[in-house]
């Protein structure tokens, strides 16, 4: 078991649990970590360098939230398997540059990842991995099937055709231990010399990952309605990688017209494809849900890509892939020879918590809860000086804030700090350009519901 020997600096920008974050992930990248290394529980931790166990756990969180650590059931915290996905290797500049870019310690932090874990199923999650532990039941310690438990694709199925009109059957469905994973399988299967379009901002992450397996990555921008179709017949791209229920980072809903002229782009040529990433759809506090981008099409283009990371935890580590027919056929012959990253026993826990109805009230209470914040956040923003507009409300669990032209996006941030807030720029989700005007997001899924309102009053103190 790895034990952790780090000088904690109490005089210095970063908090405790960063320090501890970026020291584990860089004994990790160096290879000193290696992979299925058991670490130290969070309470082992907290103890061995005299921190808050939530000061351990926020780092562990972290780690677990950008893949470089596993959460395994009654047994703990293990490092991933890292080697062959890509090179984590950064030059002295590339370190640094990272180091400056990291905020300074703030007693409120808005920040758009993350979500409310005060309020997980513990009772239930614990009630059930009881019960999938409590036999001998010596299949599930069995190498299983390469897309992932049945019964957990038909648990998946069920609810995506239910509640997102996906349409699906469990041979469709391939699970895998996060969307890096998931990216990669898809560069398997679709092989690399695509051109893939994004919109402009965009889940930056997913653009990285896309680069770093090899393909031809491009943006296009967006309008009020989403990816502008037009900018992607003249971008040469084969692929388009869209978020059309709600986009990240701009919230926009794509509307059904645009839908239809994404399809109808798809249809156009053989080997094109749409990329559905349907990240957080489960969060919405007007109207019912939007249906899916998948549910309209009836030429197989749509590859529909969710994950529960959202709508129970990122340490679950579960997701999934609903892939066309004709991606079917090409996974029967390359994507079976790689097996699925989650256990079977996180399968069948997953399972049992889906169709015993766990889900379905998690769901119901985090979208109450959600949306009690969205609204008391929004209701204090409206009031905050040099606030000119609010993007992407009414789901999610972040808005943004159209500033004032008078400040920079530095400037706007710089002055929330020295009031302990953390805010975040649009412009780190821009790939080609920035927004022309300072744009802020702030995300509510990890404030508490008094917490808010006061690091509202910090914001009003700052920016006037």
């Amino acid at each position: 078991m790895y034990e952790i020997a780090i000088n904690l600096e109490g005089k210095t920008k970063k908090n405790l649990y960063e320090q501890i974050y970026e020291h584990i992930k860089k004994e990790i990248q160096k290879g000193d970590l290696k992979c299925g290394e058991q670490l130290l529980s969070t309470r082992l931790l907290a103890r061995q360098l005299d921190v808050s166990r939530s000061t351990a756990q926020l780092a562990y969180e972290q780690l677990l939230s950008e893949g470089y650590i596993e959460a395994v059931p009654c047994k703990g915290y293990f490092v991933c398997e890292m080697e062959d996905l890509y090179d984590l290797k950064t030059d002295a500049a590339e370190v640094q540059k990272e180091e400056e870019t990291i905020p300074t310690d703030c007693r409120y932090d808005f920040t758009p990842n993350g979500i409310d874990l005060d309020h997980f199923p513990y009772a239930a999650w614990r009630k059930l991995s009881r019960e999938v532990l409590k036999d001998d039941q010596r299949d599930l310690f069995h190498l299983g099937n390469p897309k992932g438990e049945a019964s957990l694709r038909s648990a998946i199925s069920a609810y995506l055709h239910q509640a997102r009109g996906v349409k699906v059957q469990p041979s469709q469905v391939i699970i895998g231990a996060g969307n890096d994973y998931l990216q990669m399988l898809l560069s398997r299967m679709l092989g690399t010399d695509h051109r893939i379009a994004m919109e402009s901002p965009t889940y930056r992450h997913a653009y990285e990952i896309f680069k770093r397996l090899g393909y031809d990555c491009c943006t296009v921008s967006m309008d009020r309605q989403g990816m502008n179709v037009q900018e992607l017949r003249e971008s040469g791209a084969d692929i388009a990688y869209v978020m059309p229920s709600h986009q990240y980072p701009m919230g926009v809903v794509m509307p059904v017209k645009r839908r239809q002229e994404i399809l109808q782009w798809a249809s156009e040529k053989e080997g094109r494809y749409i990329i559905e990433d349907d990240y957080d759809s489960e969060f919405r506090y007007v109207g019912k849900p939007i249906p899916s981008l998948q549910g309209n099409d009836t030429n197989q283009k749509v590859i529909y890509i969710g994950t529960f990371s959202k709508s129970i935890a990122p340490s679950i580590r579960i997701s999934y892939l609903v892939l066309p027919a004709p991606l079917m056929r090409r996974y029967e012959q390359v994507g079976r020879n790689f097996s699925c990253t989650v256990s079977r026993t996180d399968q069948k826990m997953l399972e049992l918590f889906m169709e015993r109805g766990y889900f379905e009230r998690h769901l119901n209470k985090m979208r109450a809860l959600y949306k009690n914040k969205h609204d008391l956040l929004l209701a204090g923003v409206r009031q905050l000086h040099g606030v000119k507009g609010i993007l992407g409300e009414r789901s999610g669990v972040h808005i943004l804030l159209k500033m004032e032209k008078s400040r920079s996006e530095e400037e706007w941030i710089a002055r929330a700090l020295i009031e302990e807030v953390r805010v975040y720029p649009l412009s780190e989700y821009c790939i080609d350009h920035n927004p022309r005007d300072p744009v802020l997001i702030l995300g509510y899924a990890t404030m508490g519901l008094k917490e808010i309102p006061a690091a509202l009053e910090r914001l009003q103190t700052a920016w006037n």
